[in-house]
């Protein structure tokens, strides 16, 4: 994967202003509408990944940190591949379009059909075992539908959308403009059809001439390895259906990941606290303890610290889009029991002397050790 910083050529501590003028000014240069080499297209889209991710706080911090990005795909991780063009010219029109001239300059190009449905969101909760395997789910949608009796066109039994009078069907007027580029022609849609190139003249007694009517309907959706809170899955067109034959918006699946009653995720590295006796930590044990991934012997050393941390690598989640998986931390807790039987109260009382008189290499006894350890 390519450097964001690079792409957009801008440092590392650049502010959100620097970022978004820097993307300005080469998405600019390098429109697809205003630039006709062989691989401007490509360098549009280079530049428009870059900014969606540099100019997000999070997606930004995870960038920074990780050195991938959380949200790689045109809507989260949607696919997990690089943005298409629609993709890229949607983000240029969000944040530039409305500016002066911009519209005329690129034929109306990035503003999207009018027509279109709208997106629907809907949040998938998972277990920690399911990141882990990966899971899937049958999403249950009450939205938008085409509507059957007209096929969507919203035109009543027995007729069909005409072409506009006004704009002759393309959906579109034009008109000479004049701004700091130069003459240009702009172009914007028609009042008459609001841009659709057609009329109903006899719209459908069913949907009234929306084309599209409420409907419920269910969406397989497979969620990958490794995801985690706030990362979102874009499904393209498995929204609500557009008006009159318009394109559907698209489903977005947020994840949200439940909390575990025995791990600690941090990324891709899981922790675990391991309560051991008093015994088990002078002489050492060969215990067995919990992973996602099943039960492991995990040895612990003679003389282990209370707060240790033994790893076991590659017992941890898996890494998102990657062949990777992190590791289960295992963090010592050396266990105080709170109440004591008559044998183990005499055998701690026998032990106890020992301690005392047995410093360790600094000088100071296991005992007087543990007493600082559990604040006593």
């Amino acid at each position: 994967m390519s450097d964001y910083y690079q792409t957009l050529g801008v440092f590392r501590d650049a502010t959100a202003d620097d970022i978004k003028r820097a993307y300005r000014k080469l998405a600019m240069e390098y429109h697809p509408d205003r630039n006709s080499s062989e691989d401007a297209e490509a360098k549009f889209k280079a530049l428009s990944e870059a900014y969606q991710i540099l100019s997000d706080p999070d997606k930004r911090a995870h960038y920074d940190r990780f050195g991938s990005a959380p949200a790689a795909g045109g809507g989260g991780f949607g696919g997990f591949e690089h943005i298409d063009l629609s993709d890229a010219l949607n983000i240029f029109m969000r944040d530039f379009g409305g500016m002066s001239g911009f519209d005329g300059i690129f034929g109306g190009r990035g503003g999207g059909d009018m027509r279109r449905g709208q997106d629907v969101k809907v949040t998938v909760r998972l277990s920690l075992n399911e990141v882990v395997t990966g899971a899937k789910r049958s999403i249950k949608l009450k939205t938008m539908g085409p509507c059957a009796t007209c096929a969507g066109s919203g035109a009543g039994k027995g007729t069909k959308p005409v072409p506009c009078g006004s704009c002759g069907g393309s959906g579109e007027v034009r008109r000479a403009a004049r701004s700091v580029f130069g003459q240009f022609v702009q172009v914007g849609p028609c009042s008459s059809c609001r841009g659709e190139g057609t009329v109903i003249r006899t719209p459908c007694e069913v949907c009234r001439g929306e084309g599209r009517i409420k409907s419920e309907r269910t969406v397989s959706v497979d969620i990958p390895k490794g995801v985690s809170t706030q990362n979102y899955i874009t499904l393209r067109g498995q929204g609500a259906a557009g008006q009159r034959g318009g394109p559907a918006g698209d489903l977005i699946v947020m994840i949200e990941v439940k909390g575990d009653d025995q791990f600690t995720r941090d990324g891709d590295d899981l922790w675990l606290e391991l309560p051991v006796a008093f015994s088990q930590a002078a002489l050492g044990a060969t215990l067995t303890v919990p992973t996602p991934h099943g039960d492991e012997t995990l040895e612990i050393p003679s003389g282990v610290q209370s707060g240790s941390v033994i790893k076991l690598r590659g017992k941890g989640m898996p890494r998102l889009g990657a062949n990777a998986v992190g590791n289960l931390n295992v963090r010592v807790r050396v266990w105080t029991p709170k109440s004591l039987n008559d044998e183990q109260r005499r055998l701690f009382a026998e032990l106890a002397p020992h301690e005392e008189s047995g410093p360790d290499q600094d000088g100071q006894s296991f005992w007087t050790k543990l007493k600082e350890a559990l604040g006593a």
